[in-house]
């Protein structure tokens, strides 16, 4: 009998710890640009160089973070449906034609929503647990 009890404790909290360790990944825009909300098809064309403008028509500086980073292949394969080795294909098309450079690239989440907080033109995608008050969540990815 005990043991039936121990096994529906853990059936019932299962679902919450794998909820409180599950972080979203988001967009975070600077405050003061005026963005107040992007769509995925608004986030995927900034960040594949379609268009390098926020919806107001202000420039736009997409901050990347580290190619090997988990938060990265994940932003991709969310946005866009490309894993990394597709993304350094579609990159280098893009560079060697001339045409447009990849989004600069940063080594982690910190520094990125340090550059978002400080430049107004700048957007980054960082897990919503790096997020501070200084930026604002323009988008929340999911699955």
């Amino acid at each position: 009998m005990r043991l039936c009890l121990k096994i529906l404790f853990l059936l019932a909290v299962l679902p919450l710890a794998k909820a409180a360790g599950a972080q979203s990944l988001v967009v975070i825009v600077n405050p003061s640009i005026g963005v107040q909300h992007l769509t995925q098809h608004e986030v995927r064309d900034i960040f594949l160089g379609r268009y390098r403008s926020f919806p107001s028509g202000a420039t736009a500086l997409p901050i990347d973070l580290a190619a090997n980073s988990a938060a990265r292949k994940e932003f991709y394969l969310l946005i866009a449906h490309k894993d990394p080795s597709d993304m350094s294909s579609y990159w280098a098309r893009l560079t060697f034609s001339g045409e447009i450079s990849p989004p600069f690239a940063v080594a982690d989440a910190r520094t990125a929503v340090n550059i978002v907080a400080s430049n107004p033109n700048a957007v980054a995608y960082v897990y919503s647990t790096a997020v501070d008050n200084r930026v604002r969540v323009a988008l929340v990815l999911t699955p």
